[in-house]
């Protein structure tokens, strides 16, 4: 599906919505938000990414069965628009619909597979569908540590980029779904290549390769 141009906040030229149904109904009517304050003893799960300082964040808690590995209930809250919130929205159900996903069903969910249910995202709005998909990978790492699944754990492979500050490829990705898009930000944030500029051509490339792939 192919989406008009919109401004940031969703809109076409002319002031329309040009959202697709999907996304206006989980914008409109979210699936699984969690209101007010998480009772703890009702989730075994919990992640987080990003910070409503420099953009969106996601939260999500979930709740999984032990004994068949199936999360039975997935709440979240987030900070930002209405691509996060319908995102969000459409993950929790995919998440839960039917006797729910098993974790490692999970950690298989992309952001197109969301993007694809929800009828398409524009282009720069790509991010969101990202950083569910990463709250609700950290929500399953969280659960395997407290139910002892060390083994379990999933961490992605990264690259150091900075040996000085050990700055990895991943560290950089975050900050940019955190909202460092430009290498001042980015520096401010991870004080990456500041002692040694020899660095600077890799962060660079990392840089506009996260920027370009989440936001356009």
């Amino acid at each position: 599906m192919t989406l008009p141009i919109l401004n940031k906040d969703g809109m076409a030229p002319g002031g329309g919505w040009m959202y697709s149904e999907t996304v206006k109904e989980h914008f409109f009517n979210p699936q699984n938000l969690l209101e007010g304050q998480p009772d703890e003893s009702e989730f075994n799960g919990f992640g987080q990414v990003g910070s409503p300082a420099c953009g969106d964040m996601m939260k999500v808690w979930v709740l999984v069965d032990e004994s068949s590995d199936r999360i039975l209930s997935m709440k979240w809250q987030t900070f930002g628009c209405a691509s996060a919130i319908a995102s969000t929205s459409m993950m929790s159900v995919i998440v839960t619909e039917g006797e729910g996903m098993t974790t490692d069903e999970a950690f298989e969910i992309t952001p197109q597979m969301i993007c694809d249910r929800l009828g398409g995202l524009p282009n720069r709005k790509i991010h969101c569908s990202v950083l569910g998909d990463k709250a609700l990978q950290k929500a399953v790492n969280d659960f395997y540590r407290r139910s002892k699944q060390f083994d379990r754990v999933r961490v992605d492979r990264a690259k150091v980029v900075d040996p000085d500050t050990n700055i990895t490829d991943k560290d950089i990705q975050e900050a940019v779904l955190e909202g460092a898009k430009d290498l001042e930000s980015l520096q401010a944030k991870l004080k990456v290549a500041i002692g040694n500029p020899e660095f600077l051509p890799d962060v660079e490339k990392l840089l506009h390769f996260y920027v370009s792939k989440y936001y356009g």
